[in-house]
């Protein structure tokens, strides 16, 4: 999944960000021996994920904090329902919660969204995997909240696939030359996907022996003309512009996966609260 390591960067870079001289208020007020209980309580109803990576941003700030879970990532919460108690230095609690609560909230929204993407296509053999758009320097800990809310990942970056879009189809000269290019490069063992705007690139990646096919922004008509073409000769991925209204229907088509941007692009936060008591 990822090492701690790469949590405590990620952070560490976030209180840099919230507080780099210190925080002057809580500095200012709370003696340095102060302790605290505190309660985060949610005031959503959905998917949980991210209680771990919370628990550590207090850990880094107070390294004797007690931080209990009340429940576990991947779980549905209630509104109102206390998901972890804190122990520990007043401080601590004061200078970690926005950084806590902000990891926590995002994760926890990518996961309900797509929990709600996964339960509608639960019947039918498409997969809900997330996109490349995610926010700058959080990319492991969306991708994993994706995985937390049931759906799956595509790659994680530019280096673990081959994924041909329009640019790169345009700059090579079309889509069996950018095949043809780039499979002569790459190890046997990685898979190529090539972006489709038209049937008659279908049947160009078809003929180029593409991996996997995706069908970008098409309507369902030409998408179940594509799957029924391609039948079985590559898997075969739906893409943009989709929604909970209509992810069924593209399911309904035969496509093997569904890509959906705005599981991270532009989530809902999940809203939480963390309150001393």
């Amino acid at each position: 999944m990822f090492s701690i390591s790469d949590i405590d960067n990620i952070i560490i870079n976030s209180l840099k960000e919230d507080m780099p001289a210190g925080d002057i208020t809580t500095d200012n007020i709370i003696d340095e021996n102060a302790m605290s209980f505190a309660k985060m309580i949610a005031k959503d109803s959905g998917v949980i994920a991210g209680l771990d990576v919370a628990k550590r941003v207090f850990e880094l700030l107070d390294q004797d904090v007690k931080f209990d879970k009340h429940t576990e990532d991947g779980q549905w919460v209630s509104k109102g329902d206390v998901i972890a108690t804190i122990h520990g230095k007043t401080r601590a609690l004061l200078k970690g919660e926005r950084t806590a609560l902000n990891i926590l909230q995002r994760l926890s929204g990518i996961a309900t969204i797509t929990r709600q993407y996964a339960d509608k296509i639960k019947h039918l053999k498409a997969k809900v995997v997330d996109t490349r758009k995610t926010t700058p320097g959080l990319r492991m800990l969306e991708k994993y909240a994706v995985r937390v809310g049931g759906g799956t990942n595509h790659r994680f970056c530019l280096s673990d696939g081959v994924l041909i879009k329009d640019n790169h189809i345009k700059a090579a000269g079309g889509i069996k030359k950018a095949i043809e290019l780039v499979r002569n490069k790459i190890p046997h063992t990685i898979k190529i996907e090539v972006e489709t705007e038209t049937i008659d690139q279908v049947l160009e990646a078809i003929d180029g022996k593409a991996d996997i096919i995706m069908l970008d922004n098409m309507g369902l008509d030409m998408m179940k003309e594509a799957v029924k073409i391609i039948n079985g000769k590559a898997i075969v991925e739906a893409s943009g512009n989709v929604t909970l209204d209509t992810i069924v229907e593209i399911a309904e088509t035969g496509v093997d996966i569904i890509s959906v941007g705005s599981l991270t692009h532009s989530v809902r936060a999940f809203d939480i609260s963390m309150k001393i008591t």
